[in-house]
């Protein structure tokens, strides 16, 4: 049971629900494999219906139908999972913080749900992002080399981009976090000038934090649609493509500018997830060290 584990952390909730999240994550990884292969289809379908051949497009029908099957069907098993694993951790986690106080045991129960958003959220993004990324790069390089190359390199970069800033981010976290868990105090103080000083202080760190994120991903995009408008340009111009090709590079070429994007918007949420996994597992009264 999950409320005799030592530690509440990503890694214990999915060793004690292996079964759920290993379904949830297989019909992702399904669902984002079918919704991979669409752009490709479509390209081949333009080409053979253009030239009277009606093959592609009945496999485009064909994967379009497993898809909603398949999406469906994880939807509607990923609330009742999920929903189950939460009661279980907010059991374990009221068993373990019995000595904290009433304030911070409510700002933990809320940092603790992200732990499941995460899984049931996230980490699915993460997954289709990172499937997206690979066949792109995959379909990319069979339509031309520079293509993918151009791609790579632009994954490289935003990787690198985020990996300066990542320690500021857990920084910015973790004093949000502490501030946080202060908020009921402050507000069964029922003094305005105390509540106005809480509020004014998370509103300085939740400020910190949407600098970074916009300069970051500001960043991120201009590096990213570079390269789009790089593919699209020898798509056109290089490539020899015919108008399915062309269609199915850019859109390629779109769906990696997407998924790469969101993979270090998972990074941010990882380290944020990591200051929260310290938190609640910790006995320590922030309320004691109070600013």
């Amino acid at each position: 049971m999950l409320t005799s584990t030592k530690k509440l952390s990503i890694g214990a909730i999915i060793r004690h629900f292996r079964g759920k999240v290993a379904i949830t994550w297989g019909l992702t990884l399904l669902e984002t494999t079918l919704f991979a292969f669409i752009p490709l289809l479509l390209g081949l379908s333009i080409d053979g219906l253009l030239a009277d051949d009606w093959q592609s497009f009945y496999y485009l029908l064909a994967v379009l139908a497993a898809l909603l099957i398949v999406a469906t069907g994880r939807r509607v098993y990923d609330t009742r999972a999920y929903g189950t694993i939460r009661v279980e951790l907010n059991k374990a986690l009221f068993l373990r913080s019995e000595s904290v106080p009433i304030s911070s045991m409510n700002a933990r129960a809320l940092m603790a749900r992200e732990l499941v958003d995460f899984l049931e959220t996230e980490a699915p993004e993460a997954m289709t992002s990172v499937v997206h990324v690979v066949v792109s790069l995959i379909i990319l390089f069979t339509f031309h080399s520079t293509l993918a190359l151009s791609a790579g390199l632009a994954t490289i970069a935003i990787v690198a981009i985020y990996a300066l800033a990542a320690g500021h981010f857990l920084r910015v976290n973790r004093d949000l976090n502490e501030q946080s868990e202060r908020q009921v105090v402050a507000l069964e103080s029922r003094d305005i000038k105390r509540v106005t000083q809480h509020f004014l202080i998370m509103r300085r760190h939740e400020v910190r934090l949407s600098d970074t994120e916009s300069v970051v991903y500001g960043i991120i995009f201009f590096v990213m649609l570079s390269m789009l408008a790089f593919n699209l340009w020898f798509a056109a111009t290089q490539a020899d493509a015919s108008t399915g090709e062309i269609f199915s590079i850019v859109t390629y070429s779109f769906d990696f500018v997407q998924s790469a994007v969101a993979l270090p918007i998972v990074l941010q949420t990882l380290t944020r997830l990591q200051e929260i996994t310290e938190r609640i597992n910790s006995k320590v009264n922030p309320e004691s060290s109070s600013r």
